[in-house]
């Protein structure tokens, strides 16, 4: 079988009243995971509805396969999981019946459908709550209702955005570890704005910031151009405002022997010491500017 390429040349879309939201992007996508990182605001979702063919770029060409999906985007939804960021369900449905009611609006046969839903009930951990209304359910629950309609029809391509909104620590993990054996013969995209979510599972990453794309590839590459940019610094409480004036904190900590300060800056600071970069640090400094 031919391996899944998705495209994204000279994507942007601007909406009414100008703003740009998504600003010349090239994205070549094969097997594989990457990890959409963007803070709020990025563009990432608009980015990813694209993609997913919910909306149409302003410029730009997407194609799968070769093809151009804007034009004929019914060959890559076939092919597509899709979990949006504003996803809802219907509250008096159960489980079961959502996932049944998209498996039939996706052609899926109902003996073949059944036997998926049971697998994807028990694989995002929902199996004993499956009976009860959607209108009961948490928030972390419903987007793992999200997860599984996603997954329902064995995607080529699966994009997910803020997939891990709501869960609990360990459902994240159970979650980054799935989309990770996933990634091995097809396209995943993950969005997010948080680190830790991409920082153990992707090994192929992208950087958005007010639209553009400021980084892509290796996690080892965005540390290493943040080397030099990271300290440490421990102040007296009363002088935390004033560094903050002029660096960029990362994380801070309160000890009995003042404030442990991370921050990020082109010049070391007077009195910091250097600090070995985590990818916290290179996404921030990517997205702010800091190193350029």
């Amino acid at each position: 079988m031919q391996p899944p390429v998705l495209e994204l040349v000279e994507v942007t879309k601007t909406y009414r009243g100008g703003k740009r939201a998504v600003d010349g992007v090239d994205l070549h996508l094969g097997p594989g995971l990457l990890g959409l990182l963007g803070p709020n605001g990025a563009g990432k979702s608009s980015l990813m509805r694209i993609a997913a063919t919910v909306t149409r770029p302003s410029t730009g060409r997407l194609r799968w396969r070769g093809r151009d999906a804007v034009a004929h985007p019914e060959p890559l939804r076939r092919e597509l999981g899709y979990l949006p960021q504003d996803f809802g369900a219907y509250p008096n449905l159960s489980a079961p019946e959502f996932l049944a009611y998209l498996a039939a609006a996706k052609g899926l046969g109902a003996r073949s459908a059944r036997s998926r839903i049971e697998e994807l009930l028990h694989l995002v951990n929902l199996t004993e709550a499956g009976r009860r209304p959607l209108g009961g359910y948490s928030g972390g629950m419903l987007r793992r209702v999200g997860i599984a309609q996603a997954l329902l029809g064995d995607p080529r391509v699966l994009i997910v955005d803020e997939p891990t909104a709501g869960l609990d620590p360990e459902e994240r993990v159970r979650f980054r570890n799935l989309l990770s054996e996933l990634a091995v013969d097809r396209v995943v995209v993950l969005s997010t704005h948080i680190v830790s979510d991409i920082d153990s599972v992707a090994r192929d990453i992208a950087v958005l910031a007010g639209g553009r794309l400021h980084y892509r590839g290796t996690p080892e590459e965005l540390l290493r151009r943040t080397t030099g940019l990271v300290w440490e610094l421990l102040v007296r409480p009363e002088e935390l405002a004033a560094v903050r004036s002029r660096h960029l904190v990362s994380r801070l900590v309160r000890t009995p022997e003042g404030v442990r300060l991370r921050l990020l800056s082109d010049h070391r600071p007077g009195g910091a010491e250097t600090a070995v970069p985590d990818l916290e640090d290179a996404y921030l400094a990517t997205v702010t500017g800091i190193g350029r």
